[in-house]
């Protein structure tokens, strides 16, 4: 890897396709192969490959105006070059037209044969110049069309929203999906206070200030520097963890002295946070099946400085027998998902997702849930979350749930002050967030207690 962040963008992009990892550890991964890469040269490259993502469907439509060469023909190497120019033309003000086009040209010749940088030369230039005259799908006759490629998203997902949605609120929801998310820290009051953080992040942030329903939730329109460097997080008195993942941690409620269960715990995000609701004061057990994760976890656990929680690796596509002697006050599910309330941070989802995965996670939350069942005691209560705002994720889970596993009933009441003041749960006890409504991620969480 060069020091070149434009051949680290396409590096990763290349990478990307038809991977079965995420974005942000191939970023990681490319970023750990150029370490001459300065800061200011990460943020270029991070920058590239996240607004090609979060636009390539725009792009595409541009790109196949200008190509006699249809995209499906093209090699990817050459189609993502092309894809990189033209975001730099169409959406980076900063760089000059000549810089974007040249420096294109230049990856196309490392990449391919000089027939290749002719043609992206061509491409990009005749793009450059008539970008304005580019004719989309009218709204009025087309509308999952013109929404498709003017916002950028595949065509199914668009005809589903506007099918619940309406026109309006679906472009809406596609422009939040589409903005740059803040940056969206918790406060860890195992440490410190809200306040205190807030003070400690004036001159390190920009603009930072309180979330509007989290109660320990402080917003950054960017940071001045890597969070990992800033004091505040060395010393543990924070972590990244958007505002709609704090609340579900509302919604379970679990309150000092009792036993916990974080059954998909990840990284550490509602684990940390479960943490500092039992002031450190009884049992967290977080399952993961993943080696890395399980690494992440404990060094979030140990900077945190989280004492009550037990680390234990585990697949939940089995019963966890391991678990089979104890009962749990709470159990969490945050599931694995189709990540489609959350495509402002990872807008790779959009277009690695399909119709078809919906109903596949559908059968896996549900498996799931039916194997966490039975470690819920007697009046405790199951709380299944998902990243998602579909009906196959959501609603159409819990019932399937209901009907399946008896002796569970929903939990209607919100459980904590910042969700039944918001609004943010519904007649059921569901919690729903949606970008373009509430400036979160999207996220759907409900509570299911055991019956006495």
């Amino acid at each position: 890897m060069s020091n070149d962040p434009r051949q680290t963008a396409l590096w990763t992009l290349n990478a990307l396709e038809g991977a079965t990892t995420t974005l942000d550890r191939i970023m990681a991964a490319a970023f750990e192969a150029a370490p001459q890469l300065d800061r200011r040269d990460r943020a270029l490259a991070n920058a590239l490959v996240y607004g090609v993502q979060r636009w390539r469907g725009r792009l595409d439509w541009i790109i196949a105006h200008f190509s006699r060469t249809p995209l499906g023909r093209m090699d990817p190497p050459i189609r993502n070059i092309l894809r990189l120019g033209l975001f730099q033309i169409a959406f980076m003000e900063r760089i000059p037209v000549s810089a974007a086009v040249n420096t294109a040209v230049e990856l196309a010749k490392q990449t391919a044969a000089p027939w290749a940088a002719r043609f992206v030369n061509g491409v990009l230039r005749n793009a450059a110049r008539g970008l304005e005259n580019v004719p989309f799908p009218e709204l009025s006759g087309d509308p999952v069309g013109a929404i498709a490629a003017t916002r950028a998203f595949p065509r199914w997902l668009v005809e589903r929203w506007l099918r619940r949605f309406g026109v309006q609120e679906t472009l809406a929801l596609c422009d939040a999906a589409n903005a740059i998310p803040p940056i969206t820290l918790r406060t860890n009051t195992l440490k410190t206070s809200r306040a205190a953080l807030l003070a400690a992040l004036q001159s390190a942030a920009e603009a930072p200030q309180p979330t509007l329903y989290a109660p320990e939730g402080i917003r950054c329109a960017r940071l001045r520097e890597a969070l990992t460097e800033l004091p505040p997080f060395q010393q543990g008195w924070c972590q990244v963890q958007d505002e709609a993942a704090q609340l579900v941690t509302h919604l379970l409620d679990p309150r000092p002295g009792e036993r916990v269960l974080d059954a998909c715990a990840g990284r550490g995000g509602k684990t940390g946070h479960i943490a500092q609701r039992l002031r450190n004061r009884g049992l967290l057990v977080a399952l993961d099946n993943d080696n890395l994760r399980l690494a992440e976890l404990a060094g979030e656990l140990q900077r945190l400085g989280v004492g009550c929680a037990e680390i234990v690796p585990h697949d939940l596509s089995q019963p966890p027998k391991n678990l089979t002697s104890r009962s749990f006050d709470r159990v969490l599910l945050d599931a694995p998902c189709s990540g489609l309330g959350v495509l402002r941070r990872n807008p790779d989802t959009k277009w690695a997702a399909e119709r078809a995965d919906l109903g596949r996670f559908g059968e896996r939350q549900l498996g799931f849930l039916k194997n966490l069942a039975p470690l819920v005691r007697t009046g405790g209560r199951l709380v299944y979350a998902v990243c998602s705002l579909e009906p196959e994720e959501t609603d159409a889970v819990v019932a399937a749930f209901l009907d399946a596993v008896p002796g569970f009933d929903l939990a209607r009441s919100a459980a904590d002050g910042p969700l039944a003041a918001a609004g943010l749960v519904d007649a059921a006890g569901a919690l729903r967030t949606l970008p373009h409504r509430h400036h979160m991620d999207g996220f759907f969480a409900v509570g299911l207690r055991r019956r006495r």
